[in-house]
């Protein structure tokens, strides 16, 4: 069986974001959202995922690798806040520019994910694809984001057991500031796209978020050992 999370980075960015994030779950296939804490949005994207029951939302982390022994404390503040903006534990937790895969900040982090239960991005069973991605080299890719590019990246790396595809999707508004700013769109435009909804129903794909995921790991290990 094969079970899609698709995770929309950066929500809580600006309001544009906010609402490109929203779209593409109400009407796209995203399932999951991660929220930054302490951007001047942050506080209206939880407001908005509490209005979207079926919508799976982590915590988007920004730590500074630089300074190793701050990360606890840093950990710790931005999780408190996210339970402060969304009233409950996060369903997963990852980082912007995934900054936490950084050897001073994962072992903090992954302490910490172990006792409270929670996954983290790349280090549980769901099995990372970031090549969603429409940027590199210092150029524009808008093929890669495109309607056929997501294609193509479902074909050839969505397979058995569970994935999480992630995604920037928004609306860029003036005096938004980020490199990545006109291939957000073109990923909202994609992932609302009629033509992804029905590749999914063709390839057999389950869509699923991050809260689901235990449950889907425990049926996919039950199926392994009937087989």
């Amino acid at each position: 069986m094969k079970w899609l999370i698709v995770t929309g980075d950066d929500f809580g960015m600006s309001d544009g974001i906010n609402r490109g994030v929203l779209q593409a779950h109400r009407d796209g296939i995203l399932t999951t959202a991660s929220l930054l804490v302490n951007r001047p949005a942050s506080e209206k994207a939880a407001a908005l995922a509490r209005e979207c029951p079926a919508l799976s939302l982590g915590l988007h982390l920004e730590l500074d690798a630089g300074e190793p022994r701050r990360v606890p404390a840093q950990l710790e503040r931005q999780l408190a806040r996210f339970q402060e903006l969304a009233g409950a534990a996060p369903t997963h937790v990852d980082s912007h520019h995934d900054v936490h895969h950084d050897p001073r900040v994962l072992p903090h982090l992954l302490a910490w994910a172990r006792l409270a239960g929670v996954p983290v991005r790349g280090h549980s069973e769901a099995r990372h694809l970031p090549k969603f991605y429409g940027q590199w080299g210092g150029e524009t890719h808008p093929e890669q984001i495109g309607v056929e590019g997501l294609l193509r990246l479902l074909d050839a790396e969505v397979g058995e057991g569970v994935t999480e595809l992630t995604c920037h999707p928004g609306y860029v508004e003036p005096g938004f500031h980020s490199r990545y700013a006109a291939e957000r769109e073109i990923e909202l435009r994609t992932l609302c796209d009629r033509r992804i909804h029905q590749a999914i129903l063709d390839k057999d794909i389950r869509l699923v978020g991050f809260r689901d995921l235990h449950a889907v790991a425990t049926r996919s290990s039950v199926r392994e050992d009937m087989a």
